[in-house]
Protein backbone atom coordinates (compact mmCIF):
# COMPACT_ATOMS: atom_id res chain seq x y z
CA UNK A 1 0.00 0.00 0.00
CA UNK A 2 2.84 2.38 0.84
CA UNK A 3 4.59 1.39 -2.37
CA UNK A 4 1.44 2.21 -4.33
CA UNK A 5 1.39 5.67 -2.79
CA UNK A 6 5.02 6.41 -3.69
CA UNK A 7 4.52 5.06 -7.22
CA UNK A 8 1.53 7.33 -7.82
CA UNK A 9 3.35 10.35 -6.49
CA UNK A 10 6.44 9.83 -8.66
CA UNK A 11 4.40 9.08 -11.79
CA UNK A 12 1.71 11.74 -11.46
CA UNK A 13 3.41 14.87 -10.05
CA UNK A 14 5.88 17.43 -11.42
CA UNK A 15 9.33 17.82 -9.76
CA UNK A 16 8.13 21.04 -8.11
CA UNK A 17 5.02 19.36 -6.73
CA UNK A 18 7.11 16.40 -5.54
CA UNK A 19 9.59 18.68 -3.73
CA UNK A 20 6.70 20.51 -2.10
CA UNK A 21 5.13 17.22 -1.09
CA UNK A 22 8.34 15.84 0.45
CA UNK A 23 8.66 18.95 2.59
CA UNK A 24 5.02 18.70 3.52
CA UNK A 25 5.49 14.98 4.21
CA UNK A 26 8.36 15.70 6.67
CA UNK A 27 6.37 18.21 8.70
CA UNK A 28 3.25 16.06 8.53
CA UNK A 29 5.29 13.13 9.88
CA UNK A 30 6.26 15.14 12.93
CA UNK A 31 2.71 16.38 13.34
CA UNK A 32 1.37 12.82 12.95
CA UNK A 33 3.66 11.47 15.67
CA UNK A 34 2.57 14.30 17.95
CA UNK A 35 -1.12 13.74 17.23
CA UNK A 36 -0.85 10.00 17.67
CA UNK A 37 0.92 10.45 21.01
CA UNK A 38 -1.72 12.95 22.06
CA UNK A 39 -4.50 10.60 20.92
CA UNK A 40 -2.99 7.72 22.89
CA UNK A 41 -2.58 9.86 25.99
CA UNK A 42 -6.15 11.13 25.79
CA UNK A 43 -7.47 7.64 25.21
CA UNK A 44 -5.59 6.37 28.24
CA UNK A 45 -6.91 9.25 30.32
CA UNK A 46 -10.42 8.64 29.07
CA UNK A 47 -10.16 5.02 30.09
CA UNK A 48 -10.03 6.09 33.73
CA UNK A 49 -13.02 8.39 33.35
CA UNK A 50 -15.48 6.22 31.42
CA UNK A 51 -16.07 3.15 33.54
CA UNK A 52 -12.65 1.74 32.81
CA UNK A 53 -13.29 1.90 29.03
CA UNK A 54 -10.15 1.50 27.01
CA UNK A 55 -9.23 2.02 23.35
CA UNK A 56 -9.31 -1.16 21.23
CA UNK A 57 -5.99 -3.03 20.92
CA UNK A 58 -3.79 -1.88 18.08
CA UNK A 59 -0.51 -3.03 16.48
CA UNK A 60 2.45 -0.62 16.22
CA UNK A 61 1.97 2.01 13.51
CA UNK A 62 4.21 4.00 11.19
CA UNK A 63 4.08 7.79 10.86
CA UNK A 64 1.71 9.11 8.19
CA UNK A 65 0.57 5.80 6.71
CA UNK A 66 -0.27 4.21 10.07
CA UNK A 67 -1.07 0.56 9.38
CA UNK A 68 -1.65 0.78 5.62
CA UNK A 69 1.54 -1.16 4.96
CA UNK A 70 0.05 -4.14 6.85
CA UNK A 71 -2.93 -4.42 4.49
CA UNK A 72 -1.87 -6.67 1.62
CA UNK A 73 -3.41 -7.55 -1.73
CA UNK A 74 -5.88 -9.85 0.06
CA UNK A 75 -7.05 -7.64 2.96
CA UNK A 76 -9.43 -10.23 4.44
CA UNK A 77 -6.49 -12.58 4.96
CA UNK A 78 -4.02 -10.02 6.30
CA UNK A 79 -6.64 -8.49 8.62
CA UNK A 80 -7.44 -11.93 10.08
CA UNK A 81 -3.74 -12.50 10.70
CA UNK A 82 -3.41 -9.14 12.47
CA UNK A 83 -6.54 -9.79 14.52
CA UNK A 84 -5.20 -13.10 15.78
CA UNK A 85 -2.15 -11.28 17.15
CA UNK A 86 -3.65 -8.02 18.36
CA UNK A 87 -7.44 -8.24 18.72
CA UNK A 88 -9.43 -11.40 18.03
CA UNK A 89 -12.73 -9.54 18.60
CA UNK A 90 -11.97 -5.92 17.75
CA UNK A 91 -8.78 -4.17 16.66
CA UNK A 92 -8.12 -0.51 15.91
CA UNK A 93 -6.04 0.36 12.85
CA UNK A 94 -4.99 3.78 11.62
CA UNK A 95 -5.19 3.64 7.82
CA UNK A 96 -3.57 6.87 6.76
CA UNK A 97 -5.59 9.54 8.54
CA UNK A 98 -8.62 7.30 9.09
CA UNK A 99 -9.20 5.38 12.38
CA UNK A 100 -10.62 1.98 11.42
CA UNK A 101 -12.11 -0.66 13.72
CA UNK A 102 -11.74 -4.23 12.42
CA UNK A 103 -14.38 -6.67 13.73
CA UNK A 104 -13.41 -10.35 13.53
CA UNK A 105 -15.71 -12.28 15.90
CA UNK A 106 -19.45 -13.05 16.00
CA UNK A 107 -19.79 -11.41 19.43
CA UNK A 108 -18.31 -8.11 18.28
CA UNK A 109 -20.26 -8.28 15.00
CA UNK A 110 -23.51 -8.64 16.97
CA UNK A 111 -22.57 -5.59 19.05
CA UNK A 112 -22.06 -3.50 15.91
CA UNK A 113 -24.90 -4.85 13.76
CA UNK A 114 -27.60 -5.45 16.39
CA UNK A 115 -26.95 -3.96 19.83
CA UNK A 116 -25.62 -0.64 18.50
CA UNK A 117 -26.99 -0.84 14.96
CA UNK A 118 -28.41 2.69 15.27
CA UNK A 119 -24.90 4.03 15.94
CA UNK A 120 -23.17 2.21 13.08
CA UNK A 121 -25.88 2.42 10.39
CA UNK A 122 -24.10 5.02 8.26
CA UNK A 123 -21.39 4.74 5.62
CA UNK A 124 -18.10 6.65 5.49
CA UNK A 125 -17.74 9.05 2.59
CA UNK A 126 -16.17 7.45 -0.47
CA UNK A 127 -14.74 9.53 -3.30
CA UNK A 128 -15.27 6.70 -5.75
CA UNK A 129 -18.85 5.95 -4.63
CA UNK A 130 -19.69 9.68 -4.79
CA UNK A 131 -18.62 9.75 -8.43
CA UNK A 132 -20.03 6.43 -9.68
CA UNK A 133 -23.26 6.62 -7.66
CA UNK A 134 -24.03 10.32 -8.19
CA UNK A 135 -23.20 11.51 -4.71
CA UNK A 136 -23.73 8.04 -3.19
CA UNK A 137 -27.45 8.27 -3.99
CA UNK A 138 -27.86 4.48 -4.24
CA UNK A 139 -28.81 2.19 -1.34
CA UNK A 140 -25.50 0.44 -0.65
CA UNK A 141 -23.27 3.51 -0.18
CA UNK A 142 -25.69 6.28 0.81
CA UNK A 143 -25.08 7.75 4.29
CA UNK A 144 -27.70 7.04 6.92
CA UNK A 145 -30.53 9.55 6.81
CA UNK A 146 -33.90 10.34 5.30
CA UNK A 147 -32.77 9.83 1.69
CA UNK A 148 -31.36 6.39 2.49
CA UNK A 149 -34.51 5.39 4.39
CA UNK A 150 -36.71 6.34 1.42
CA UNK A 151 -34.40 4.64 -1.09
CA UNK A 152 -34.33 1.47 1.02
CA UNK A 153 -38.13 1.54 1.31
CA UNK A 154 -38.43 1.96 -2.46
CA UNK A 155 -36.17 -1.01 -3.19
CA UNK A 156 -37.68 -3.40 -0.64
CA UNK A 157 -41.30 -2.42 -1.34
CA UNK A 158 -41.32 -2.05 -5.12
CA UNK A 159 -38.27 -3.80 -6.60
CA UNK A 160 -37.32 -6.71 -4.34
CA UNK A 161 -40.48 -7.62 -2.47
CA UNK A 162 -41.36 -11.31 -2.11
CA UNK A 163 -44.21 -10.86 -4.59
CA UNK A 164 -41.90 -9.22 -7.14
CA UNK A 165 -39.25 -11.91 -6.77
CA UNK A 166 -41.88 -14.60 -7.33
CA UNK A 167 -42.97 -12.85 -10.52
CA UNK A 168 -39.53 -13.57 -12.01
CA UNK A 169 -39.87 -17.37 -11.73
CA UNK A 170 -40.80 -17.87 -15.36
CA UNK A 171 -37.98 -15.56 -16.50
CA UNK A 172 -35.45 -17.45 -14.39
CA UNK A 173 -36.67 -20.83 -15.68
CA UNK A 174 -36.36 -19.60 -19.26
CA UNK A 175 -32.82 -18.34 -18.72
CA UNK A 176 -31.80 -21.61 -17.03
CA UNK A 177 -33.29 -23.59 -19.93
CA UNK A 178 -31.13 -21.68 -22.41
CA UNK A 179 -28.02 -22.45 -20.36
CA UNK A 180 -28.94 -26.14 -20.24
CA UNK A 181 -29.24 -26.20 -24.05
CA UNK A 182 -25.78 -24.65 -24.39
CA UNK A 183 -24.25 -27.16 -21.98
CA UNK A 184 -26.00 -30.07 -23.68
CA UNK A 185 -24.49 -29.07 -27.02
CA UNK A 186 -21.03 -29.00 -25.46
CA UNK A 187 -21.63 -32.38 -23.81
CA UNK A 188 -22.60 -33.92 -27.16
CA UNK A 189 -19.28 -32.76 -28.61
CA UNK A 190 -17.24 -33.69 -25.54
CA UNK A 191 -16.13 -30.06 -25.30
CA UNK A 192 -14.63 -28.24 -22.34
CA UNK A 193 -16.79 -25.38 -21.10
CA UNK A 194 -15.70 -22.09 -19.54
CA UNK A 195 -18.17 -22.23 -16.64
CA UNK A 196 -16.99 -18.88 -15.25
CA UNK A 197 -18.08 -17.15 -18.43
CA UNK A 198 -21.28 -19.18 -18.78
CA UNK A 199 -22.44 -18.49 -15.21
CA UNK A 200 -21.54 -14.81 -15.51
CA UNK A 201 -23.54 -14.57 -18.74
CA UNK A 202 -26.53 -16.23 -17.05
CA UNK A 203 -26.42 -13.78 -14.13
CA UNK A 204 -25.93 -10.86 -16.53
CA UNK A 205 -28.86 -11.86 -18.76
CA UNK A 206 -31.09 -12.44 -15.75
CA UNK A 207 -30.23 -9.00 -14.37
CA UNK A 208 -30.84 -7.34 -17.74
CA UNK A 209 -34.25 -8.94 -18.03
CA UNK A 210 -35.49 -8.02 -14.55
CA UNK A 211 -34.16 -4.49 -14.92
CA UNK A 212 -35.21 -3.73 -18.49
CA UNK A 213 -37.32 -6.63 -19.75
CA UNK A 214 -34.76 -7.95 -22.23
CA UNK A 215 -31.14 -9.00 -22.54
CA UNK A 216 -28.55 -7.37 -24.75
CA UNK A 217 -26.35 -10.12 -26.20
CA UNK A 218 -27.24 -9.25 -29.79
CA UNK A 219 -26.76 -5.54 -29.18
CA UNK A 220 -23.29 -6.03 -27.71
CA UNK A 221 -24.25 -4.37 -24.43
CA UNK A 222 -24.14 -7.55 -22.36
CA UNK A 223 -20.33 -7.77 -22.48
CA UNK A 224 -20.06 -4.09 -21.60
CA UNK A 225 -22.18 -4.66 -18.49
CA UNK A 226 -19.89 -7.49 -17.41
CA UNK A 227 -16.80 -5.33 -17.89
CA UNK A 228 -18.37 -2.50 -15.89
CA UNK A 229 -19.28 -4.84 -13.03
CA UNK A 230 -15.64 -5.94 -12.77
CA UNK A 231 -14.47 -2.32 -12.89
CA UNK A 232 -16.93 -1.31 -10.16
CA UNK A 233 -15.70 -4.12 -7.94
CA UNK A 234 -12.09 -2.99 -8.29
CA UNK A 235 -12.82 0.70 -7.79
CA UNK A 236 -15.19 0.26 -4.84
CA UNK A 237 -13.02 -2.37 -3.15
CA UNK A 238 -12.43 -0.07 -0.21
CA UNK A 239 -8.62 0.11 -0.02
CA UNK A 240 -7.78 2.93 -2.41
CA UNK A 241 -4.95 4.98 -0.93
CA UNK A 242 -6.81 8.17 -1.85
CA UNK A 243 -9.63 7.34 0.59
CA UNK A 244 -7.23 7.49 3.54
CA UNK A 245 -5.52 10.82 2.84
CA UNK A 246 -8.44 13.25 2.34
CA UNK A 247 -6.32 16.33 3.12
CA UNK A 248 -3.82 15.50 0.38
CA UNK A 249 -6.66 14.69 -1.99
CA UNK A 250 -8.09 18.19 -1.48
CA UNK A 251 -4.82 19.85 -2.54
CA UNK A 252 -4.63 17.70 -5.67
CA UNK A 253 -1.65 15.53 -4.81
CA UNK A 254 -3.68 12.35 -4.71
CA UNK A 255 -6.86 11.13 -6.27
CA UNK A 256 -6.56 12.34 -9.86
CA UNK A 257 -6.02 8.84 -11.30
CA UNK A 258 -8.72 7.11 -9.25
CA UNK A 259 -11.20 9.93 -9.85
CA UNK A 260 -10.55 9.79 -13.59
CA UNK A 261 -11.19 6.01 -13.59
CA UNK A 262 -14.37 6.46 -11.56
CA UNK A 263 -15.63 9.17 -13.89
CA UNK A 264 -14.99 6.99 -16.93
CA UNK A 265 -16.89 4.13 -15.29
CA UNK A 266 -19.79 6.43 -14.38
CA UNK A 267 -19.96 7.80 -17.92
CA UNK A 268 -20.02 4.29 -19.40
CA UNK A 269 -22.78 3.29 -16.98
CA UNK A 270 -24.69 6.45 -17.82
CA UNK A 271 -24.45 5.80 -21.55
CA UNK A 272 -25.96 2.34 -21.14
CA UNK A 273 -28.61 3.21 -18.55
CA UNK A 274 -29.72 6.40 -20.31
CA UNK A 275 -30.46 4.33 -23.41
CA UNK A 276 -32.42 1.80 -21.35
CA UNK A 277 -34.48 4.54 -19.65
CA UNK A 278 -35.06 6.38 -22.95
CA UNK A 279 -36.25 3.13 -24.56
CA UNK A 280 -38.88 2.81 -21.83
CA UNK A 281 -39.95 6.45 -22.06
CA UNK A 282 -40.54 6.06 -25.79
CA UNK A 283 -43.16 3.36 -25.19
CA UNK A 284 -46.58 4.37 -23.95
CA UNK A 285 -47.72 2.19 -21.04
CA UNK A 286 -50.47 2.49 -18.47
CA UNK A 287 -49.52 3.15 -14.86
CA UNK A 288 -50.72 -0.32 -13.81
CA UNK A 289 -48.64 -1.98 -16.54
CA UNK A 290 -45.57 -0.05 -15.42
CA UNK A 291 -46.01 -1.00 -11.77
CA UNK A 292 -46.16 -4.66 -12.79
CA UNK A 293 -43.29 -4.33 -15.28
CA UNK A 294 -39.52 -4.46 -15.05
CA UNK A 295 -37.44 -2.33 -12.67
CA UNK A 296 -37.13 0.63 -15.05
CA UNK A 297 -40.91 0.66 -15.55
CA UNK A 298 -41.42 0.63 -11.78
CA UNK A 299 -38.96 3.46 -11.13
CA UNK A 300 -40.61 5.60 -13.80
CA UNK A 301 -44.07 4.87 -12.35
CA UNK A 302 -43.06 6.04 -8.85
CA UNK A 303 -40.66 8.80 -9.91
CA UNK A 304 -42.87 11.62 -8.64
CA UNK A 305 -43.92 9.77 -5.47
CA UNK A 306 -40.28 9.42 -4.39
CA UNK A 307 -39.02 12.62 -6.04
CA UNK A 308 -36.47 10.66 -8.10
CA UNK A 309 -34.11 12.36 -10.53
CA UNK A 310 -32.64 10.47 -13.44
CA UNK A 311 -29.35 10.37 -11.54
CA UNK A 312 -31.10 8.70 -8.60
CA UNK A 313 -32.57 6.08 -10.91
CA UNK A 314 -29.22 5.36 -12.55
CA UNK A 315 -27.56 4.98 -9.14
CA UNK A 316 -30.25 2.53 -7.97
CA UNK A 317 -30.07 0.53 -11.21
CA UNK A 318 -26.28 0.35 -10.96
CA UNK A 319 -26.73 -1.14 -7.48
CA UNK A 320 -29.12 -3.78 -8.84
CA UNK A 321 -26.85 -4.76 -11.73
CA UNK A 322 -23.79 -4.93 -9.52
CA UNK A 323 -25.50 -6.97 -6.79
CA UNK A 324 -27.46 -9.31 -9.07
CA UNK A 325 -24.66 -10.17 -11.50
CA UNK A 326 -21.55 -10.39 -9.37
CA UNK A 327 -23.21 -12.09 -6.41
CA UNK A 328 -25.01 -14.92 -8.23
CA UNK A 329 -22.22 -15.83 -10.62
CA UNK A 330 -19.49 -15.90 -7.97
CA UNK A 331 -21.53 -17.99 -5.50
CA UNK A 332 -22.37 -20.50 -8.24
CA UNK A 333 -18.77 -20.72 -9.41
CA UNK A 334 -17.31 -21.22 -5.92
CA UNK A 335 -19.98 -23.83 -5.18
CA UNK A 336 -19.15 -25.77 -8.36
CA UNK A 337 -15.44 -25.62 -7.55
CA UNK A 338 -15.98 -27.04 -4.06
CA UNK A 339 -18.24 -29.79 -5.44
CA UNK A 340 -15.90 -30.85 -8.23
CA UNK A 341 -13.06 -31.09 -5.71
CA UNK A 342 -15.14 -33.51 -3.61
CA UNK A 343 -16.66 -36.40 -5.65
CA UNK A 344 -18.49 -37.83 -2.62
CA UNK A 345 -20.27 -34.53 -1.97
CA UNK A 346 -21.33 -33.95 -5.58
CA UNK A 347 -22.62 -37.53 -5.83
CA UNK A 348 -24.68 -37.04 -2.67
CA UNK A 349 -26.15 -33.81 -4.03
CA UNK A 350 -26.92 -35.32 -7.42
CA UNK A 351 -28.59 -38.27 -5.71
CA UNK A 352 -30.91 -35.94 -3.78
CA UNK A 353 -31.82 -33.86 -6.83
CA UNK A 354 -32.42 -36.86 -9.11
CA UNK A 355 -34.45 -38.66 -6.47
CA UNK A 356 -36.81 -35.70 -6.03
CA UNK A 357 -37.15 -34.69 -9.69
CA UNK A 358 -38.94 -37.19 -11.98
CA UNK A 359 -36.78 -38.64 -14.74
CA UNK A 360 -37.07 -36.85 -18.06
CA UNK A 361 -38.04 -33.52 -16.54
CA UNK A 362 -37.07 -30.66 -18.85
CA UNK A 363 -36.37 -28.21 -16.04
CA UNK A 364 -36.11 -28.50 -12.27
CA UNK A 365 -38.74 -26.15 -10.88
CA UNK A 366 -39.46 -24.42 -7.58
CA UNK A 367 -41.87 -27.15 -6.52
CA UNK A 368 -38.91 -29.55 -6.51
CA UNK A 369 -36.51 -27.15 -4.79
CA UNK A 370 -38.66 -26.95 -1.65
CA UNK A 371 -37.61 -30.47 -0.62
CA UNK A 372 -33.88 -30.21 -1.41
CA UNK A 373 -32.36 -29.84 2.04
CA UNK A 374 -28.86 -30.96 1.04
CA UNK A 375 -28.77 -28.53 -1.89
CA UNK A 376 -29.51 -25.67 0.51
CA UNK A 377 -26.85 -26.98 2.88
CA UNK A 378 -24.29 -27.01 0.06
CA UNK A 379 -25.07 -23.39 -0.82
CA UNK A 380 -24.84 -22.33 2.84
CA UNK A 381 -21.48 -24.04 3.25
CA UNK A 382 -20.22 -22.38 0.08
CA UNK A 383 -21.34 -18.98 1.41
CA UNK A 384 -19.66 -19.68 4.74
CA UNK A 385 -16.27 -20.33 3.17
CA UNK A 386 -16.69 -17.87 0.29
CA UNK A 387 -19.04 -15.06 1.42
CA UNK A 388 -20.37 -12.69 -1.21
CA UNK A 389 -18.53 -9.77 0.38
CA UNK A 390 -15.40 -10.90 2.24
CA UNK A 391 -15.37 -7.57 4.08
CA UNK A 392 -18.84 -6.12 4.54
CA UNK A 393 -19.25 -2.60 3.15
CA UNK A 394 -17.74 -0.27 5.80
CA UNK A 395 -19.90 1.21 8.53
CA UNK A 396 -19.34 4.58 10.23
CA UNK A 397 -19.68 5.31 13.93
CA UNK A 398 -22.03 8.29 14.28
CA UNK A 399 -21.39 8.60 18.03
CA UNK A 400 -19.01 7.33 20.70
CA UNK A 401 -19.83 3.73 21.54
CA UNK A 402 -18.67 0.88 23.78
CA UNK A 403 -17.90 -2.30 21.87
CA UNK A 404 -16.69 -5.28 23.89
CA UNK A 405 -15.47 -2.99 26.67
CA UNK A 406 -13.56 -0.74 24.25
CA UNK A 407 -14.39 2.87 23.44
CA UNK A 408 -14.98 3.46 19.73
CA UNK A 409 -14.97 7.16 18.89
CA UNK A 410 -17.44 8.88 16.61
CA UNK A 411 -16.09 9.09 13.06
CA UNK A 412 -14.39 5.70 13.23
CA UNK A 413 -14.73 3.53 10.15
CA UNK A 414 -15.80 -0.06 10.92
CA UNK A 415 -14.84 -3.06 8.80
CA UNK A 416 -16.48 -6.42 9.53
CA UNK A 417 -14.42 -9.35 8.28
CA UNK A 418 -17.23 -11.74 7.24
CA UNK A 419 -14.67 -14.12 5.73
CA UNK A 420 -12.78 -14.46 9.04
CA UNK A 421 -16.01 -14.82 11.04
CA UNK A 422 -17.18 -17.62 8.74
CA UNK A 423 -13.93 -19.48 9.45
CA UNK A 424 -13.82 -18.79 13.19
CA UNK A 425 -12.71 -21.95 15.01
CA UNK A 426 -14.68 -20.93 18.10
CA UNK A 427 -17.92 -21.04 16.08
CA UNK A 428 -17.30 -23.77 13.51
CA UNK A 429 -15.92 -27.27 13.88
CA UNK A 430 -13.32 -28.02 11.17
CA UNK A 431 -13.75 -24.40 10.13
CA UNK A 432 -11.59 -24.58 6.99
CA UNK A 433 -13.27 -27.72 5.62
CA UNK A 434 -16.23 -27.88 3.20
CA UNK A 435 -18.81 -29.91 5.16
CA UNK A 436 -22.44 -29.23 4.10
CA UNK A 437 -23.67 -31.83 6.63
CA UNK A 438 -23.17 -29.27 9.42
CA UNK A 439 -26.34 -27.53 8.14
CA UNK A 440 -28.68 -30.56 8.05
CA UNK A 441 -30.25 -33.18 10.35
CA UNK A 442 -28.22 -33.33 13.57
CA UNK A 443 -25.50 -30.99 12.30
CA UNK A 444 -24.13 -28.36 14.65
CA UNK A 445 -25.44 -25.51 12.47
CA UNK A 446 -28.77 -26.96 11.37
CA UNK A 447 -30.70 -23.87 12.53
CA UNK A 448 -28.19 -21.30 11.27
CA UNK A 449 -29.27 -19.20 8.28
CA UNK A 450 -28.08 -16.17 6.32
CA UNK A 451 -30.97 -13.81 7.21
CA UNK A 452 -28.80 -11.78 9.59
CA UNK A 453 -29.77 -13.28 12.95
CA UNK A 454 -26.81 -15.67 13.28
CA UNK A 455 -23.69 -13.59 13.67
CA UNK A 456 -21.26 -16.44 13.01
CA UNK A 457 -22.64 -16.48 9.45
CA UNK A 458 -22.91 -13.09 7.72
CA UNK A 459 -22.57 -13.53 3.94
CA UNK A 460 -25.19 -10.80 3.34
CA UNK A 461 -24.60 -8.68 6.44
CA UNK A 462 -27.17 -7.89 9.13
CA UNK A 463 -29.15 -5.06 10.67
CA UNK A 464 -30.35 -1.98 8.83
CA UNK A 465 -27.72 -2.43 6.12
CA UNK A 466 -28.39 -6.10 5.32
CA UNK A 467 -28.43 -6.80 1.58
CA UNK A 468 -32.03 -6.31 0.34
CA UNK A 469 -31.57 -8.71 -2.59
CA UNK A 470 -31.08 -11.95 -0.63
CA UNK A 471 -34.31 -13.62 -1.77
CA UNK A 472 -33.76 -12.87 -5.46
CA UNK A 473 -30.12 -13.97 -5.42
CA UNK A 474 -30.66 -17.22 -3.53
CA UNK A 475 -33.67 -18.19 -5.67
CA UNK A 476 -31.60 -17.93 -8.86
CA UNK A 477 -28.64 -19.75 -7.32
CA UNK A 478 -30.78 -22.68 -6.11
CA UNK A 479 -32.54 -23.03 -9.47
CA UNK A 480 -29.34 -23.03 -11.52
CA UNK A 481 -27.41 -25.37 -9.21
CA UNK A 482 -30.26 -27.90 -9.08
CA UNK A 483 -30.46 -28.02 -12.87
CA UNK A 484 -26.69 -28.36 -13.26
CA UNK A 485 -26.78 -31.33 -10.87
CA UNK A 486 -29.88 -32.92 -12.41
CA UNK A 487 -28.93 -32.86 -16.08
CA UNK A 488 -25.16 -33.41 -16.02
CA UNK A 489 -22.20 -35.13 -14.47
CA UNK A 490 -19.05 -33.00 -14.29
CA UNK A 491 -15.39 -33.76 -14.89
CA UNK A 492 -12.18 -31.76 -14.96
CA UNK A 493 -10.41 -31.42 -18.34
CA UNK A 494 -8.07 -34.26 -19.29
CA UNK A 495 -4.84 -34.13 -17.31
CA UNK A 496 -6.21 -31.79 -14.61
CA UNK A 497 -6.58 -33.11 -11.07
CA UNK A 498 -8.35 -31.70 -8.02
CA UNK A 499 -5.08 -30.50 -6.56
CA UNK A 500 -4.43 -28.48 -9.72
CA UNK A 501 -7.46 -26.21 -9.24
CA UNK A 502 -6.14 -22.72 -8.57
CA UNK A 503 -8.07 -20.95 -5.79
CA UNK A 504 -6.12 -17.67 -6.06
CA UNK A 505 -8.48 -14.76 -5.44
CA UNK A 506 -8.82 -11.27 -6.89
CA UNK A 507 -10.04 -8.86 -4.22
CA UNK A 508 -12.77 -6.27 -4.72
CA UNK A 509 -16.15 -5.38 -3.23
CA UNK A 510 -16.83 -9.04 -4.04
CA UNK A 511 -14.10 -11.59 -4.57
CA UNK A 512 -13.60 -13.77 -7.64
CA UNK A 513 -11.26 -16.53 -8.63
CA UNK A 514 -8.32 -15.39 -10.71
CA UNK A 515 -8.44 -18.42 -13.00
CA UNK A 516 -11.41 -19.51 -15.12
CA UNK A 517 -13.32 -22.65 -14.11
CA UNK A 518 -13.09 -25.12 -16.99
CA UNK A 519 -15.23 -28.28 -16.80
CA UNK A 520 -16.36 -31.09 -19.10
CA UNK A 521 -20.13 -31.82 -18.87
CA UNK A 522 -21.56 -35.32 -19.38
CA UNK A 523 -25.29 -35.65 -20.09
CA UNK A 524 -26.94 -38.16 -17.77
CA UNK A 525 -30.74 -37.72 -18.14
Amino acid sequence: MAADLLHKLTQETTPQQLAWFLSFFFFLSLFSVYCYSLFTARAAAAAGNKNQQRPPPSPPALPIIGHLHLVGSLPHVSLRGLARKHGPDVMLLRLGAVPTLVVSSPRAAEAVLRTHDHVFASRPRSVVADIIMYGSSDVAFAPYGEYWRQARKLVTTHLLSVKKVQSFRATAAEEVSMVMVEIREAAAKGSTLDMSDLLNTFANDMACRIVSGKFFRKEGRSKIFQDLINENSRLLGGFNVEEYFPALGRVGLLGRAICAKAERARNRWADLLDKVIDDHLSKEKSTSDMKDGDFVDILLSIQQEYDLTREHMKALLTDVFFGAIDTSSQVLEYTLVELVKRPQVIRKLQSEVRKIVPKGQEIVGEIHLNNMTYLRAVIKESLRLHPVALLLAPHLAMDDCDIDGCMVSAGTRVIINAWAIGRDYNSWEDAEEFIPERFIADGSAVHVNFKGNDFQFLPFGSGRRICPGINLGIANIELMLANLMYHFDWELPHGVENKDIDMTEVFGVTVRRKEKLLLVPKSCV
